[in-house]
């Protein structure tokens, strides 16, 4: 047996900023060598950032991150680094053609770096093609595992869906006489995830009779959040190191593991799945390190249902602020429960001097909705400004003839030209406050609420932003403080306040019983026969279908927000807008 100290750097890159991605691992290679490390690991397309989507097609791109690659490996050695071996991802392309693959094709790669060169590079043999991923559209898939020799301990290197996968270089670990399976990830979060993941990496290391380490990136791309959770799990199964998610960590972890025994060249395997894989076996460092005492490693204990979300949507919207160049943040204040846990999220993401709110009273809001959203500037300190609508709607009035719907929806995009005109005269982003219930019925107003840059809460259905609300309460309470969302907002009947008494019960059911259902039909994928047969209403059934199935182009021109859930409206679920398939109905 050898020891080997382990370091995993869940850091969180910017898509396209190779030269600050770089910077990174420099950064955080030097904290790996000062906590003594034998070997640090990068996420997925660290270099790049993750996913490129279509920036891997442009040559010009893929040329960048092969250079900026090289110059990190030199600028490691020239930095005293040299010594420490990284492993990192970043986008190669094919070097020469095989069949059905082009010379050129990109490749979603990963290197290792050592003494200034690249001592090894492999590619993601499986290429995942569903929910948010299209790497079929992009790369060609590899054909090799590298396993590399560091302090006498022979390391294999797989990315991200290769684990996922059964076959492929996974399945082949167990024949090149691997010690630790090293992953590389770019996995995006989705709730009751990092379950699924722990249950995977304990099989796998199961399989592979060796220790596996998981490192996965962190952060807000778009809709997609990056939790980390990195791990490393026993031969056995058994978990031994696990990093805190949501936040940039490095987890390391002294490892004692069986010492090499195979020799070097390479290897062509069958894999499970019926490729073959090369096994190409470099030595780094043949000797093991002295004997030394190990430190107890972290296992940060994981976050329950709701801390999690609330944490992923804050880190969603302060990594959209942050790199897209904002440094504010405005939105509609209703005193409504929606626009007041959009405030507070952004609040905890960027600081509420950075939050920017605007009240805009018409006819129709009530005296207690005015209040509770002052109610709530005054306990977040937000910056807050009112702007009472009734002239701007009286002269849309005066020149227009407007009844029932339409003076409704008029109010709600006198609305958003307020709050847009701020954007631009301030340069704040503008959030909108729908949530995904909402979008999922169509209960919302096209170049209205729906109007802006971000929605912090399009993914998070109406229970659950009622269940957040109460739990950022009780989080405040319990630390002493004043709770940040007045209990009136919370407990008031939901309206949108554009017609006289309106509640959104008006148009919709409760929504305990709308939520079950959209669950059903959005995020499961059920027909009207089968959300009867789970219990539905019948009737409900069809209204609910009608109303989904209606609003799709509505949802195509919502702003991007943070996803929370296997199917989000975005880039999981997509549906054409010109469809006249419709669910059958009754009889």
């Amino acid at each position: 047996m050898a020891q080997l100290r382990l370091a995993l750097a869940q850091v969180n890159p910017t898509v396209g900023d190779l030269d600050g991605n770089a910077d990174l691992i420099v950064e955080w290679t030097r904290r790996a060598a000062e906590a003594g490390a034998h070997l640090v690991a990068f996420p997925e397309m660290m270099l790049t950032g993750y996913p490129v989507e279509d920036l891997a097609l442009r040559t010009s791109f893929i040329e960048a991150s092969q250079r900026t690659l090289e110059r990190t490996a030199r600028r490691l050695a020239d930095e005293g680094l040299g010594a420490l071996p990284v492993v990192t991802g970043y986008l190669d392309r094919l070097g020469t053609s095989r069949p059905g693959q082009p010379a050129g094709a990109p490749l979603n790669a990963l290197a290792w770096l050592h003494e200034g060169r690249v001592a090894a590079r492999s590619a993601k043999h499986h290429l995942p093609n569903y929910g948010v991923f299209d790497e079929f559209r992009y790369f060609v898939r590899g054909d090799r595992l590298p396993v590399v020799r560091v302090a006498g301990i022979d390391v294999a290197t797989v990315i991200c869906e290769d684990l996922w996968q059964d076959g492929g270089p996974v399945s082949v670990t167990r024949a090149a006489g691997a010690g630790l399976l090293l992953v590389i990830n770019g996995s995006p979060y989705e709730r009751s995830k990092d379950d699924v993941r722990l249950e995977l990496a304990a099989r796998r290391a199961r399989e592979a009779g060796c220790a596996l380490a998981y490192v996965n990136m962190v952060g807000g791309q778009d809709e997609l959040v990056f939790d980390g959770d990195s791990m490393i799990v026993g031969p056995d199964g058994e978990l031994l190191a696990r990093a805190e998610p949501f936040a940039e960590r490095l987890l390391v972890a002294d490892l004692t593991l069986p010492a090499a025994t195979a020799s070097p060249g390479t290897q062509p395997v069958q894999a499970a799945d019926g490729a073959t894989i090369t096994i190409e076996h470099t030595v780094i460092s043949a000797d093991p390190v002295p004997a030394y005492e190990p430190a107890p490693p972290p296992v940060a204990e994981p976050l329950d249902d709701l801390a999690e979300v609330y944490r992923a949507l804050v880190l969603g919207v302060r990594d959209y602020v942050r790199k897209n160049g904002f440094r504010s943040v405005i939105c509609g204040l209703s005193g409504g429960i929606d626009s007041a846990l959009v405030a507070t999220i952004a609040a905890d993401a960027i600081g509420p001097e950075n939050v920017h709110v605007v009240l805009l009273p018409s006819r129709y809001s009530s005296d207690h909705s005015v209040n509770d959203a002052e109610e709530l500037v005054k306990r977040q300190g937000l910056q807050a400004r009112t702007v009472p609508i009734n002239e701007m709607v009286e002269a849309f009035e005066r020149r227009l003839e407007l009844t029932g719907l339409a003076e409704e929806n008029l109010q709600a995009r006198v609305r958003a030209v307020v709050w847009m005109a701020l954007s631009n005269q301030e340069d704040h982003l503008v959030l909108t406050t729908g949530n995904k219930s909402e979008l999922a019925t169509g209960y919302s107003t096209l170049y209205g609420d729906s109007a802006g840059g971000f929605g912090p809460i399009k993914d998070v259905m109406k229970t659950m932003v009622w269940a957040l609300s109460r739990w950022r309460n009780a989080q405040a309470e319990a630390a002493g403080q004043t709770p940040p969302i007045p209990a009136e907002i919370i407990d008031k009947p939901p309206s949108a306040e554009l017609s006289p008494g309106q509640l959104d019960t008006d148009s919709l059911p409760e929504y305990d019983v709308l939520d079950a259902l959209l669950h059903d039909y959005v995020e499961r994928d059920m027909g009207r026969d089968a959300l009867i047969a789970a219990g539905h209403d019948a009737g409900l059934v069809e209204r609910v279908i009608r109303l989904v199935d209606r609003a799709e182009y509505k949802r195509r021109q919502y702003p991007p927000g943070p996803k929370i859930t296997p199917k989000n409206f975005g880039r999981d679920r997509r549906l054409p807008i010109t469809n006249r398939w419709r669910e059958p109905s009754a009889g």
